[in-house]
């Protein structure tokens, strides 16, 4: 069986991807950084005779609470199959570029950046013990620098500085990435679950949460013959699924 770690998983897409993997036969660790809300969640799905679900306490914005749930899943599993960094913050609104407090930035970085990154550092022997290996980056079209610049995109006039900057910042980390593992199993992508209505945007998204799961699951679940260093958006690119970074 399968195993997958999930940070923001309580809620929302996380929780929804957790429930979608579930069905496709994973374990599923759910990460939380409250451990009560987890067992909550756990216990809806558990309701739903979903059983293969159990929650681990994982902020990741302090690195002590994300090595002791290394320690945590070490004590449970040799392996990890798949990391998904799906939690993320916009931190506080507006934020122009020029008069966005400094700390908003920082604390957003903390969350979507360098977060992932610690996550990833910290888990990335148990995932190498796996023998096809996926990270998913869930990411955001206002990542993308190029439709960022294109005045015909249609979300060009969206621009929060510190989430934007965030986004953009985790995709490149994502393409790093993905090369520095070109050699290996592992398959490292970036995953726009698109416009979606949730608590992260008063539920003013179009699409919904199990759709936007549901982009997150095919790229945990991408074959030994699928792409790496990718940026999946079907809202970007709905022909193709590749959003330009």
């Amino acid at each position: 069986m399968k195993t997958v770690l999930i940070t923001g998983a309580n809620k929302s897409i996380g929780f929804e991807t957790a429930r979608q993997l579930l069905r496709q036969g994973y374990y599923v660790y759910l990460g939380c950084r409250d451990l009560k809300k987890g067992e909550h969640a756990a216990s809806q799905l558990h309701a739903e005779g979903l059983d293969q679900v159990e929650p681990v306490e994982i902020d990741v914005d302090r690195p002590a609470s994300i090595m002791a749930a290394r320690e945590t899943l070490g004590g449970k599993t040799r392996v990890l199959d798949v990391l998904i960094n799906n939690a993320g913050i916009h931190g506080d609104m507006p934020q122009p570029p020029l008069e966005a407090d400094i700390n908003v930035f920082k604390q957003v970085f903390e969350t979507n950046f360098f977060g992932v990154i610690t996550v990833t550092q910290t888990f990335i022997d148990l995932l190498r013990q796996s023998p096809e290996p996926r990270i998913v980056n869930v990411t955001s079209g206002l990542g993308s620098l190029t439709l960022q610049n294109d005045p015909s995109w249609v979300h060009f006039l969206v621009k929060p500085a510190c989430y934007v900057a965030s986004k953009a910042a985790l995709n490149a980390y994502t393409i790093v990435l993905a090369y520095d593992l070109r050699d290996t199993p592992f398959k490292v992508n970036a995953v726009d679950p698109c416009y979606t209505a949730t608590d992260f945007n008063n539920h003013t998204g179009p699409g919904t949460v199990p759709d936007a799961a549901a982009r997150v699951v095919k790229a945990a679940m991408l074959g030994s013959d699928g792409p790496t260093g990718q940026f999946f958006s079907d809202d970007n690119a709905p022909e193709t699924g590749i959003s330009p970074w």
